[in-house]
């Protein structure tokens, strides 16, 4: 007979808010390397974001699309830019009903006064950014020619219903943490 206590859980239920940037890439990376040490074989993640640095989030992208462990992402308020990525390594993806997402292209600010090599190596990367990014979106979800016109030249939201058709979401569901469960904040 085997005592309640002595069964090692498999699923946990965790937090993920703030800037995508070296700080919370770090702090994933730390995450996970515990998850797997624990035997977490399945992570659902309550992601709240704005977006931040775009080669922070495809790391984040990449490690956890191909990390052991299945993550089941949810969206409680608002995940927005490359935080969409991330949002989008996720096996299982849920939102609230009054959840939002926002995708856009690339942007920067150059410095007052910069030539135009400099300028030139900025759209470059600006560009490269935007096909990466792209790639991810077009093979998780199925946009509307109309959305992806928008999607070119202005901030694109979708609410849940949207986000649903779309494929960003499996179902508008709750992240909702069965009572008793430790929610741990990453």
């Amino acid at each position: 007979m085997t005592d309640k206590h002595d069964e090692k859980e498999t699923e946990a239920w965790y937090t993920l808010s703030g800037d995508v940037n070296s700080d919370m890439v770090h702090r994933v990376f730390e995450a996970i390397a515990e998850m797997t040490e624990d035997g977490i074989e399945t992570a659902h993640i309550l992601l709240q974001s704005n977006g931040g640095y775009v080669s922070d989030g495809l790391c984040l992208y990449n490690y956890m699309a191909n990390a052991p462990i299945e993550f089941v992402m949810y969206n409680g308020g608002a995940v927005a830019s490359i935080a969409c990525t991330v949002y989008l390594s996720g096996t299982r993806r849920y939102c609230s009903s009054t959840a939002r997402f926002m995708v856009h292209k690339s942007h920067a600010t150059a410095s007052p006064g910069s030539r135009p090599d400099a300028l030139n190596i900025i759209v470059e990367g600006l560009r490269a950014d935007d096909a990466r990014t792209e790639q991810i979106l077009r093979s998780k979800i199925e946009l509307t020619p109309e959305q992806w016109a928008i999607h070119q030249y202005s901030d694109l939201h979708l609410n849940s219903s949207d986000a649903k058709v779309a494929g960003m979401v499996h179902d508008i569901r709750d992240f909702a943490p069965p009572k008793g469960k430790r929610v741990r904040n990453i």
